[in-house]
């Protein structure tokens, strides 16, 4: 089905509110993305969410906008505490999949004679593929029930960290609310022994270059520099945020026929937020996010661990630091100014990330000067950025911006191009060094299966709704 779309201007665009929408979709995009999207049903997933109960503001689309599970991934949409609802495939399967970026002392020169003994380290320490587990740090029922309630201070408690990683992570590495209770058996068995894994997909760990600074004071913030070492981390929830959400899908299609709601898409099955069936849902959705703050927090102090093994010093010498880490895949009460009123708003971040402005309370004081820090990874041939959030991203879409650089091939697609390549020779060319636990994971992940990042968050700029401070490029990608 053509859906109808009107250019704003040079990055935004609107599918105007018709037959059962509520309000207007909104897309952040360039003319050529445009062209693209119109051949695909990304931007009938947009209509689709803005006929939902209760949301306020426009149906958002980011730059990486791609189709997905209910909601385009690249989704945005904020609803009303008291008329609004809250959507399983707002969220999405890997919940609270985000990513973190450490820092250090090192530069380029320093690592490169170690890089192959180092992507060696990270991809035995750091578990990853499908199913990965750890069975050095399997969790009795208790102590999981204690990551699901507490995140990364579970795990900082237990020496894997400090104080000033839970200052520099979003929401300080734990949502509200998290009650194990509503959990399936299932969904905890499947946690038990996956903390500290990477998973498969499009997760990873590469160590990076900044390769160029765009904001030199916001970098300075930041503690960036030319030719510096950083380290991005990229998983979530694995299997126990699968779980959750397949789960409550089933929990949801009931409760959309119970309160009459009418969908355009049973993958946008959903309850009001008042229902009991809506609070169950927030509540073991938080216990999923919080297992995946905790989850990279792990990882981090394997990070650290390689680092320090490899290079011979301390992970505190090497100033092995966090920048910050943030949430995508995530449903969270915010407070918004809508109509020149605060509303408190359950605002739905689906392949998007939270980009708060300079000032707001939600960011470590250190930051507040520059924005909050957004990280935005491409692919693995490519580029990653840093970016700040932004005033106009606060007032136009509830303070978020994109999460990545979006597909363009589905995983078979991918596959099917990079047949009979030497995937991995070919990032050798390009002077990175590639560990995977599989062939296949390696072809979906080619770098034409993504949009370019660099034209991503150009939209996002040129739109005023967030700031690039700098470009990474990876030095050794570890891959699921």
């Amino acid at each position: 089905m053509v859906v109808k779309v009107e250019k704003i201007d040079e990055c935004r665009w609107r599918i105007p509110r018709a037959g059962a929408m509520r309000t207007d979709g909104l897309i952040y995009a360039s003319q050529q993305m445009m062209a693209v999207l119109q051949r695909e049903q990304a931007l009938e997933q947009v209509r689709n969410v803005a006929t939902l109960p209760g949301i306020v503001g426009p149906s958002l689309a980011m730059p990486d906008i791609h189709w997905g599970y209910g909601f385009p991934i690249g989704g945005v949409a904020a609803f009303d505490a008291e008329t609004g609802v809250v959507s399983p495939g707002g969220v999405g399967y890997d919940i609270n999949c985000g990513v973190r970026l450490m820092r250090s002392n090192l530069t380029v020169t320093d690592v490169r004679p170690h890089l192959e003994s180092l992507a060696d380290k990270l991809f035995r320490r750091i578990p990853s593929g499908v199913g990965s587990n750890r069975r050095d740090f399997r969790l009795n029922l208790d102590e999981e029930r204690q990551v699901l309630q507490q995140g990364a201070r579970w795990v900082v408690e237990r020496g894997l960290g400090t104080d000033e990683d839970l200052n520099h992570i979003e929401a300080g590495g734990c949502i509200e609310g998290a009650d194990p209770a509503y959990l399936s058996n299932r969904a905890l068995e499947r946690g038990r022994d996956q903390l500290g894994t990477l998973g498969s997909g499009n997760h990873f760990i590469e160590v990076q270059q900044v390769d160029k600074i765009h904001d030199p004071v916001a970098a300075q913030v930041l503690g960036l520099f030319p030719g510096q070492v950083t380290v991005t981390i990229h998983t979530g929830s694995r299997g126990l945020g699968y779980q959750v959400c397949d789960d409550y899908l089933r929990v949801m299609l009931r409760a959309a026929a119970k309160y009459g709601i009418t969908l355009p898409d049973r993958q946008l099955c959903c309850a009001p937020l008042s229902s009991p069936e809506a609070q169950q849902y927030l509540a073991a959705m938080a216990c999923a996010a919080n297992y995946a703050f905790a989850n990279r927090q792990v990882i981090t102090a394997s990070v650290r661990q390689a680092f320090e093994e490899v290079l011979g010093t301390s992970a505190e010498a090497l100033q092995l630091s966090l920048i910050y880490d943030v949430c995508h895949n995530i449903a969270k009460w915010e407070q918004h100014e809508v109509d020149g009123r605060m509303r408190r708003l359950c605002v739905h971040r689906k392949g998007a990330t939270r980009a708060f402005p300079p000032g707001h309370a939600e960011i470590p004081a250190c930051y507040r000067s520059i924005g909050q820090p957004v990280l935005v990874p491409g692919d693995m041939g490519r580029y990653s950025y840093v970016l700040v959030g932004t005033a106009d991203a606060m007032s136009e879409t509830f303070g978020s911006i994109c999460h990545g650089a979006g597909r363009v091939l589905s995983r078979q697609a991918a596959k099917k191009v990079a047949r009979g390549r030497n995937i991995i020779g070919e990032m050798a060319d390009k002077g990175i060094l590639l560990r995977a636990a599989g062939r296949a994971t390696v072809a979906e992940e080619i770098s034409e299966a993504y949009k370019d990042v660099t034209e991503v968050v150009g939209v996002v700029q040129q739109a005023g709704i967030g700031r690039i401070v700098a470009r990474l490029r990876p030095l050794a990608v570890i891959k699921g």
